[in-house]
C-alpha cells in the first residue's frame, strides 16, 4: 500500500485582526456622536414637559381651592393637608425635574397668580424658568 501524504494546508487562524477592530471602535464612536446628543435632548425636553404638566395640575388645584375656600392657599403644602371632608387637592406635592419646589407667586391683580418652577438652574429669573402662566417653546 502506497499512502500519499499530503503537503499540510495551513488553516486560517480564528480571532480578528487589529484592523478589523479598529474599524469597529470607528464605527461605534460614530454611532455613538450622532446618538448620545438627541437622547440628551430627549431628556431635557421631557423634563420641561414634565414641569409644564406639574405647573399646570398644581394651577388647577389652586383655583379649585381658592373657588371652595374663597381664598389663596397659604403655601402650595396646604394642598396636600385634607380638608374638614378629609379631602386632599392633592396627594403629594411634587417636585420639579431638577428636585427643586415649586413656587407659587401672586400676580399684581386679585386673584392672580402663576406655578413656578425655576428650571435647570434653580434660580428665579432667566430664560429656563418654567410657569403656569406661558409655555416654553424651542
Amino acid at each position: 500500500m502506497n499512502v500519499q501524504t499530503r503537503p499540510s494546508v495551513r488553516t486560517a487562524e480564528a480571532g480578528f485582526t487589529l484592523i478589523e477592530i479598529m474599524v469597529v471602535i470607528v464605527i461605534l464612536g460614530l454611532l455613538a456622536t450622532l446618538v448620545v446628543p438627541n437622547i440628551i435632548q430627549s431628556a431635557d425636553e421631557a423634563r420641561v414637559t414634565k414641569a409644564q404638566t406639574d405647573c399646570k395640575t398644581i394651577e388647577k388645584q389652586v383655583s379649585l381651592y381658592r373657588a371652595k375656600k374663597g381664598r389663596m392657599p397659604e403655601s402650595l403644602e396646604a394642598l396636600t393637608e385634607p380638608d374638614d371632608k378629609g379631602v386632599k387637592y392633592l396627594d403629594e406635592l411634587p417636585k420639579d425635574p431638577w428636585d427643586s419646589e415649586y413656587v407659587i407667586k401672586e400676580g399684581d391683580k386679585r386673584g392672580e397668580f402663576e406655578i413656578i418652577s425655576y428650571g435647570p438652574d434653580r434660580q428665579e429669573g432667566g430664560d429656563d424658568d418654567i410657569s403656569s402662566r406661558s409655555r416654553k417653546e424651542d
